[in-house]
């Protein structure tokens, strides 16, 4: 029996929270072919909403409907439709907002680089510094967020808060999101650091049709995206966060006792027992630093562990592929594909 001919397929995943006004425009807007893709599925992920938004996606054609029974939040959300969308069969996956945010007719701009084999991931960036419904402090504080990731994750993507995602089915492979709060940094410094290849290119976006509900303040937004970096950076760079901190403990224990020893030498009336308190805070402070040094180490070896863990469910979720795509090699261009089973 000869082989059938492989299709490629793309599925466009909606995160979504009580967006029934909102999606069937969104919905309205993707569009159902596209160059170099064969077969183009949507997929809604239906994140504890109250409103009947996953009533609403069926309504309007959605082939795949995830439904949380309670909130989880963005992340959970965005990870269960990658691995929903790799059940499916998904050769590539794009990720956008239920609220229309992005304009649909920029995916084949989006795709591009993946299609060519240029990338891995693909960022829409919407140009913040020009975008009239965000604030001027907000845009400042995106930009700033965005540089600091550009250099915790050695990418160059300038709009790291973007929603507006392109992913390889290999790429999505190796995605693990453990942030409660959002997708989108940790994603990109976990890809920065497992060397894969992340383009950027510019996008239009559509009129704003409601707030942001991701965060309550930008206090809020700030405090909770800072921990975010630092946890991720620290997974991945422990020995070397922790030396930083060791070692700067460290230097100002060594600082006060260096300012001991000069004035215990150059001062006739200097005596110990008139500094005891600077020198017992040497001592902790140069024992903390040390003490911190070792963690460090210790960390770098769970590091190791976590590697090997995350590699053991990258070939799991490989597993889990339908059996046809399991058997292909990393390009979605060879072998062929079965007609997706799976659906909720």
């Amino acid at each position: 029996m000869p082989e059938l001919p492989h299709r490629v397929k793309l599925i466009i995943q909606i995160p979504c929270l009580d967006e029934a006004a909102t999606l069937p425009a969104t919905l309205a807007d993707l569009p159902r072919s596209l160059p170099g893709i064969d077969v183009v599925e949507v997929l809604v992920i239906d994140d504890g909403s109250r409103d009947g938004t996953a009533d609403v996606a069926r309504q309007c054609g959605v082939e795949h409907v995830v439904r949380f029974r309670r909130n989880k939040g963005l992340a959970a959300a965005f990870m269960a439709g990658i691995d929903a969308s790799l059940k499916a069969g998904a050769d590539f996956i794009i990720n956008t907002d239920a609220d229309n945010q992005y304009a649909a007719h920029e995916i084949p701009k989006l795709l591009e680089p993946l299609l060519s084999g240029r990338a891995d991931i693909v960022i829409g960036d919407r140009n913040i510094a020009e975008l009239q419904h965000m604030s001027w402090r907000k845009r400042q504080l995106q930009r700033l967020g965005s540089w600091v990731v550009r250099q915790v994750s050695n990418t160059s993507v300038p709009d790291t808060t973007s929603g507006f995602r392109a992913y390889t089915r290999e790429a999505a492979l190796r995605m693990t999101v453990i942030s409660e709060f959002s997708y989108t940094l940790e994603s990109i410094i976990q890809a920065g650091k497992k060397r894969m290849a992340i383009a950027h290119v510019a996008v239009a976006t559509n009129a704003r049709t409601r707030d942001s509900r991701l965060f309550d303040s930008v206090f809020s937004y700030i405090k909770r995206s800072s921990a975010t970096i630092v946890r991720i950076y620290a997974m991945y760079e422990p020995l070397k966060v922790f030396t930083y901190l060791g070692l700067g403990v460290l230097s100002i224990g060594v600082a006060i006792s260096l300012r001991f020893l000069y004035y215990y030498f150059t001062e006739p009336a200097f005596g110990p027992e008139r500094q005891v308190q600077s020198l017992i805070a040497a001592a902790v402070l140069m024992i903390v630093g040390f003490q911190v040094v070792v963690i460090g180490l210790l960390a770098d070896m769970i590091s190791g562990n976590r590697k090997l863990l995350e590699d053991l469910l990258y070939r799991v979720r490989k597993l889990e592929l339908p059996t046809e795509r399991a058997a292909e090699e990393s390009s979605p261009v060879h072998g062929a594909a079965p007609k997706s089973r799976w659906g909720r």
